[in-house]
């Protein structure tokens, strides 16, 4: 998530955060501040660590969930 998102508040993303919690759903958020909406699918170079780091956890989530759904 883009922390300077102007279309998702970073609020709205903590209150669905919060529902899934409580929906016992399993998640990861993690919010990049000061990147904006898409900073994952762009070239911008200000924002390659970031988009190495958020690469890395989607890695990680889908290979987890897959291991445990064999």
């Amino acid at each position: 998530m883009g922390g300077a998102d102007e279309g998702i508040p970073v609020s709205d993303v903590r209150a669905f955060e919060r529902a899934l919690e409580a929906a016992g759903v399993e998640h990861e958020v993690a919010i990049y501040d000061g990147a904006p909406h898409s900073f994952f699918d762009r070239t911008f170079e200000q924002f390659a660590d970031a988009s190495e780091d958020a690469w890395q956890r989607v890695l990680a989530f889908v290979a987890q969930h897959a291991a445990a759904n064999r």
